[in-house]
């Protein structure tokens, strides 16, 4: 029976090529405060170690920024605003770092805007995470760094300048999907 995985030595180039570093978390239950769940406080953590000035547009409960923001009033964020001009209030390379764990799909976009009220229009859902990338990649420092939270490893991406330095697959079993990390730096 042949193999259908490529051979070891060519995994270790790659690896080695892109200096990421990749790794699988244990089984976590997934839960909709992202940051609750313990291998990902962990990645967090590990990852905003010693940053100064970071951003979190879509803060909900999590304190990890030290400039919050989430637009649902009745999470107690320094700012309740939608995340795109929350961020238009930064100059350019002014952060550290951002946390960006936007709601993952069009569908729970859809639903965080439904909540509170504002009706989220066809276009803006489509240019929505494109929008947010643009100005993150505006706001963060050279060097600096983003992490990202999401059902794909995608990040901020190489076309903004960022090169994508670790990804963590959180398995959370069942017919739920993995929470995947990414933490990129500004190049």
């Amino acid at each position: 029976m042949q193999s259908t995985l490529a051979p070891p030595e060519i995994k270790l180039v790659v690896r080695q090529e892109i200096g990421m570093r990749v790794e699988r978390a244990k089984f976590a239950m997934p839960n909709k405060n992202t940051f609750s769940i313990k291998p990902i406080k962990r990645f967090v953590e590990e990852e905003l170690e010693g940053l100064n000035r970071v951003l979190d547009p879509f803060a909900r409960e999590a304190r990890y920024g030290h400039i919050t923001n989430d637009l649902n009033t009745k999470f107690d964020t320094d700012y309740n605003m939608d995340a795109l001009a929350f961020l238009k209030l930064f100059d350019d390379n002014e952060a550290d770092g951002i946390i960006f764990d936007p709601p993952y799909s069009l569908r729970q976009l859809k639903e965080c805007y439904d909540d509170i009220g504002h009706a989220m229009t066809q276009k803006e859902s489509q240019s929505f995470y494109a929008d947010i990338k643009n100005e993150i990649m505006r706001i963060v420092k050279p060097g600096g760094t983003v992490l990202s939270f999401g059902w794909n490893s995608m990040g901020i991406g190489k076309n903004r300048g960022f090169s994508i330095h670790r990804v963590m697959m959180v398995p959370h079993g069942g017919h739920h999907y993995d929470t995947i990390c990414v933490a990129e730096t500004k190049l």
